[in-house]
């Protein structure tokens, strides 16, 4: 041990020579250490707060000396304080600020999706010109992140297919009756997609593909410029019916399995006809029914208005003045319907 007197003397001239800044930080340093062991409590070991590690960190790195001044504690420790600070510190400063790129708005992510869905077609590069053109300035790697990842090779929508080849399109289908013996019979009708105007329709107990093509034949007339034929996948569309198809230069188009909506038109017209005649009904015979559906067919193509044609007819009915007379109801499909028209008094 050194001697009192010695290290009283030494103390007095490291005051003389220090500089005034290292013993400012020697006193701090011994009155926190003071500070720390007047909250000690007893029996227990010296606790140590979150602002004393801080302190220490901060002292360790401007006061050089400060190895010389502990007590309580290891230099160890000090440093491990301070490295825990300092990743602390970056932790928080990274958070701080987000890395990569700024994400983008909700609205500009949705309206990537929704211009993809609508044009199947279109890459990454014409809808970044689209949404440039917009007013929304973000990269093209941008617009192909957000694009939805497709398995299968990009088609347009059956609606779209349609709406490009109503005039040379023709949608067949079969609609089941029952009859007054419990028999059923099948309607066969095919439609015109163009302005949803039926072109042919029968009825028959056994109909077979020899039958259903002789339908066709009678439907279409040879000068008719019709390409495509959409159909479900009956079996009843079988070779026989495929060979006479491709004989009158007509292409099949089969829609999915299970998806009568991709024959959307046909389906449409068999409902109107449940509802608006077959329903009112009971089928005593083929015969009776071929009447019928016949003449649900003149109505429907020359009177009934549609929605999709601008509540017009199948085949343009002219607008009637009020000054060309009085209105005069005219039965259709034995009264089920009504057709009015104006006569001359």
């Amino acid at each position: 041990m050194m001697p009192p007197a010695l290290a009283a003397l030494l103390g007095v001239l490291r005051t003389l020579f220090w500089p005034r800044a290292a013993l400012e930080a020697e006193v701090l340093a011994l009155r926190n250490q003071l500070l720390v062991l007047k909250r000690q409590c007893a029996g227990r070991r010296v606790q140590f707060r979150t602002s004393d590690r801080v302190f220490w960190s901060l002292l360790s790195r401007v006061w050089p000396g400060w190895r010389h001044a502990l007590i309580l504690v290891r230099p160890e420790t000090v440093i491990r304080w301070y490295r825990r600070g300092f990743r602390l510190y970056w932790r928080w400063k990274s958070k701080s600020r987000p890395l990569g790129r700024p994400p983008i708005e909700a609205e500009i992510r949705e309206l990537i999706v929704e211009m993809h869905r609508a044009n199947p077609t279109w890459g990454a590069a014409c809808i970044h010109g689209e949404l440039l053109k917009l007013g929304f300035n973000l990269a093209q790697s941008t617009v192909s992140k957000y694009l939805p990842r497709n398995r299968k090779p990009p088609s347009q929508r059956w609606r779209t297919f349609l709406r490009n080849h109503l005039r040379e399109a023709i949608a067949i289908d079969f609609a089941v009756v029952s009859t007054v013996r419990f028999g059923l019979l099948y309607v066969f009708v095919v439609l015109g997609l163009e302005r949803r105007r039926l072109l042919h329709v029968n009825a028959s107990a056994h109909p077979t593909a020899a039958w259903t093509s002789q339908q066709m034949v009678e439907a279409l007339p040879e000068e008719a410029a019709l390409r495509y034929l959409i159909r479900d996948r009956d079996s009843i569309y079988g070779a026989e019916f495929q060979r006479r198809i491709a004989g009158m230069n007509l292409l099949e188009v089969p829609i999915a399995p299970r998806s009568p909506w991709q024959n959307g038109y046909a389906e449409r017209f068999l409902g109107s006809l449940r509802r608006e005649c077959l329903d009112h009904v009971i089928a005593l015979n083929e015969r009776h029914v071929c009447r019928i559906v016949s003449s649900y067919a003149r109505y429907y193509n020359r009177a009934r208005t549609h929605l999709a044609l601008a509540k017009d007819a199948p085949e343009p009915r002219g607008i009637q003045a009020r000054a060309m007379g009085r209105i005069v109801a005219f039965p259709e499909v034995g009264g089920l319907h009504h057709r009015y028209e104006r006569v001359a008094a």
